[in-house]
């Protein structure tokens, strides 16, 4: 939930048309209060007015001053999104929002590097450290220069926004997130910004086929995935589809565990349901993918992801509850791999796979 609800009657609709004329009158003064006015609105609206709203907000973030407080506006976008606004109609301007800062974050990044000493390193990104010096070592360009600096301080705020719009539609996931994922990843790099929740979620994958093979048996399968957040739901999904579907024995995942992974409502509030690793999850090169990391770590090989599954070498166990509480996952078996099919797999795993490769 991006904001708490009041209950104050708002008048949302004509809160938003009182905004968006301010802007295209490009009044300053007159942006400034009637944005106030939205902010407090969108908290108390009722989900009607929210949800027509949505689309409206969202598509002021790119007439919006660049050096004002565009990631809020976005916020607001993504609260409406929250109650029932079409996240599709809403994530053309926020996701361009996010990754016109988040490219404007690593330019201050590249800007600040190339001026300074060696081994200076990048500033914390809070807005009480930019002051006239900072911004002179960005550029002779004031104007320019604060923009830099407020995306290098505020890229963090459009995390919100940007999950309610992606993890509400396999569209949304499927038309934007390759375009915005590799900043996110370069940025994150730099250790200076939290910025995890974005970036699993723009990794997420949906009707991607895997190859499976189950090493202890020998056997083969072809698994679709979709909206899965991270390892931890996909190991408990593989189990229940795998182990569960009589295709390789072990342990099935508790009901609840599934039902955690797969269903379209999410929990209500953070469960005690654990679940307990069935499998050791590894690359064809034999090296762990582990369960904190995500579906996209799999590695492509002659262009299918190859997932390989031996004995755990230990016991692990986890909260079942998933990472993105709003993106339900899904796995299913869509075909056995023939016994020929199988062996020609294994065959392209590595050594260390290969030591105990089924003949």
């Amino acid at each position: 939930m991006i904001f708490r609800r009041k209950r104050e009657a708002s008048g949302l609709t004509a809160i938003v048309s009182e905004l968006e004329d301010a802007v295209a009158a490009r009044d300053g003064d007159r942006t400034g209060r009637a944005f106030t006015a939205v902010m407090d609105g969108v908290r108390s609206a009722s989900d009607a007015e929210l949800v027509p709203a949505g689309p409206r907000l969202a598509a002021l973030l790119p007439a919006f001053p660049p050096t004002g407080p565009r990631p809020m506006l976005a916020t607001a976008a993504g609260f409406c999104v929250e109650r029932g606004a079409d996240p599709a109609a809403c994530a053309e301007p926020v996701l361009g929002g996010v990754l016109q800062d988040l490219l404007d974050a690593l330019e201050f990044a590249r800007r600040w590097t190339a001026t300074g000493a060696a081994g200076d390193e990048l500033p914390e990104p809070d807005e009480k450290n930019i002051d006239d010096v900072l911004l002179a070592r960005l550029g002779a360009d004031r104007h320019e220069a604060t923009r830099l600096a407020l995306a290098w301080c505020s890229v963090e705020e459009w995390q919100p926004p940007a999950l309610a719009v992606l993890c509400r539609s396999v569209e949304v996931r499927r038309r934007h997130a390759s375009a915005v994922l590799p900043a996110c990843r370069d940025l994150a790099v730099l250790e200076r910004h939290d910025l995890k929740c974005l970036a699993y979620a723009l990794a997420v994958l949906d009707d991607e086929l895997l190859i499976v093979l189950h090493r202890p048996t020998g056997t083969g399968f072809e698994v679709r995935i979709s909206g899965i957040g991270d390892n931890f739901q996909l190991h408990t999904l593989l189990a229940h589809v795998l182990v569960g579907g009589g295709h390789v024995p072990g342990s099935t995942p508790s009901a609840e565990s599934v039902r955690l992974a797969t269903a379209p409502e999410p929990a209500q509030g953070r469960t005690r349901t654990v679940a307990t690793g069935v499998f050791e999850l590894l690359g064809p090169d034999g090296e762990r993918i582990w369960n904190e990391g995500l579906p996209d770590d799999i590695p492509i090989l002659e262009g299918r992801r190859l997932l390989v599954l031996d004995e755990p070498t230990y016991r692990r166990s986890w909260n079942a509850d998933r990472f993105f509480p709003h993106l339900p996952g899904t796995a299913e078996v869509t075909r056995v791999l023939t016994a020929d099919e199988s062996r020609t797999w294994f065959a392209r795993t590595s050594p260390a796979n290969g030591s105990r490769r089924p003949s």
